[in-house]
């Protein structure tokens, strides 16, 4: 069965955005730092690099290894399409969860509610490749029963406020680090899978 995955990038304090989904205060370090980085993240999961820039990183054509749908709430598409980008993930089939959007690109599917039935569905499909759940925190919160594996970019900077990584009804569920990956720049990739 495919796995959902939900993989984000986090403060210490576990925050994915800032009050008004701000994200440039993620700390990425000089620019050799921030290469490695990049490089090392862009071969395992190339597949996360929106399609406008992929080019411009040598992507163009860089085949999906992990995952071949992204699921996304209203808050994660927002800054696509405030920049005038209906499609931000041409090279996946998209999902957006929103109870308010309307209209989007024929190549992106609006889900008006219940994201727990869409995945369950999802994962019942035959494909080798994943689901990438990209934001934001009250979706995941509400698909936290579904999600198998946290990938969690921990940068070393603390927001004070913004948006959680998970917002939803107190439910502890335990993770165990399958495996974890620092990088010089102070960022730490820990992978954890549900116990």
């Amino acid at each position: 069965m495919r796995k959902l995955a939900y993989y984000l990038a986090v403060t210490l304090d576990g925050r994915i955005a800032g009050p008004s989904g701000e994200y440039d205060f993620f700390p990425a370090g000089d620019e050799q730092q921030a290469a490695a980085y990049m490089s090392w993240t862009t071969t395992l999961y190339p597949e996360t690099v929106p399609t406008a820039v992929r080019a411009a990183m040598g992507l163009a054509d860089a085949p999906n290894r992990r995952f071949d749908t992204v699921l996304m709430g209203l808050g994660s598409y927002q800054p696509a399409l405030d920049a005038g980008i209906t499609n931000p993930y041409a090279h996946l089939r998209q999902y957006v969860v929103s109870s308010t959007l309307k209209v989007a690109d024929p190549a992106v599917t609006v889900v008006p509610s219940n994201p727990l039935a869409l995945v369950r569905a999802l994962k019942r499909e035959s494909s080798d490749l994943d689901i990438w759940l990209c934001g934001g925190g009250k979706l995941a919160g509400a698909l936290l029963p579904e999600i198998d594996e946290l990938l969690i970019k921990s940068y070393p900077v603390v927001a004070g406020a913004g948006i959680p990584a998970f917002d939803g009804e107190f439910d502890p569920t335990v993770f165990e680090v399958a495996e974890r990956t620092s990088f010089a720049n102070g960022i730490t990739l820990t992978r954890l899978t549900r116990r």
